[in-house]
């Protein structure tokens, strides 16, 4: 199972909570909006999303800032080996 994750920052309201579960996948940027931080110190400012093996945390603490946030704009997928979602894992 690989799982990715994204921030929708249309729902984005910089409340931050998921920085401080998980300060190691996300910042916010210059508008307030929280980001995924990459292993190699890379920012995806956009709502793509970012596998977990590209980010130097755990499952546990990305799903743990992911239900953080008051406005579930942390969204979570599982995908198969192609990269195609399986199914969203949070919000669930």
């Amino acid at each position: 199972m690989a799982l990715k994750v994204k921030v929708d920052r249309e729902l984005c309201i910089g409340a931050a909570s998921c920085v401080a579960v998980a300060p190691n996948t996300f910042e916010l940027d210059s508008e307030g909006k929280a980001v995924v931080k990459k292993k190699d110190g890379s920012v995806e400012p956009t709502s793509n999303f970012v596998a977990y093996t590209d980010i130097n945390d755990t499952e546990e603490n990305i799903l743990n800032s992911a239900k953080s946030c008051p406005v579930n704009a942390i969204i979570i997928v599982e995908v198969d080996d192609a990269g195609n979602e399986i199914r969203q894992v949070w919000p669930s």
